[in-house]
């Protein structure tokens, strides 16, 4: 449901979210890339994610009724609900998927320099980099899933019966009261399923988008 729209969307994200990291990383680092990639992108990833919610807890039954209804309802800033919690996902995770895949990369260059050293340089292999994307998102996710859960609650509010939270704060503090914290933890599984899957082929195809389009380059 809603699936094509919300795709699209997605690649929007990704586009805001390498363009920057690839305007920043040069000169403050991947680090500091990685952040504002990750903060640039919720322009377009918080109004996906509370259309998405939305359909997929069927409050609305298309994307087109969704689109419409949080536009009369809510006005422009229905689209932006939960902006806080989502950039405070956001953020932390990307910095974290990124900074891990270089952890990783370094160290898994270090050993197969050192298994073969007269081969200099060690290049990683597709499936050594699919490997790095999923292990990088699932320690993210870890980070991160309690504020998912939060900005679920606070996005798909606006169509409850229940009374409102008052702020991020106050739904964090009201599901650890009345459900416990693993309930901060609900929905992990299938959210690592998702991210791990998105982030491996990602890296898994980035160092040879990288190459093809550096060849295509040297040979104009």
């Amino acid at each position: 449901r809603g699936c094509a729209q919300t795709s699209s969307f997605a690649l929007l994200t990704g586009a805001f979210q390498f363009g920057i990291f690839g305007l920043v990383n040069p000169k403050y680092g991947p680090l500091v890339a990685s952040a504002a990639g990750a903060a640039g992108s919720c322009l377009v990833s918080v109004p996906q994610e509370v259309i998405k919610q939305r359909l997929v807890t069927g409050v609305y039954g298309s994307f087109r009724e969704a689109v419409s209804m949080i536009w009369k309802a809510e006005g422009l800033g229905g689209f932006y609900s939960a902006w806080k919690p989502t950039m405070s996902r956001n953020v932390p995770f990307v910095v974290t998927t990124f900074t891990s895949r270089d952890v990783l990369k370094g160290k898994i260059q270090k050993y197969k320099e050192k298994r073969d050293p007269e081969r200099g340089s060690a290049v990683l292999t597709p499936v050594e980099n699919i490997g790095i994307g999923i292990v990088s998102a699932l320690m993210a996710g870890v980070l991160t899933q309690p504020i998912d859960v939060v900005k679920t609650r606070m996005m798909t509010q606006a169509a409850s019966t229940a009374m409102p939270y008052t702020s991020a704060l106050d739904c964090a503090s009201s599901i650890l009261r009345t459900e416990g914290w693993r309930k901060l933890y609900s929905g992990f599984g299938q959210r690592s399923v998702y991210m791990c899957g998105l982030w491996g082929i990602t890296f898994g195809l980035e160092p040879l988008m990288t190459s093809y389009l550096d060849e295509k380059k040297k040979n104009q």
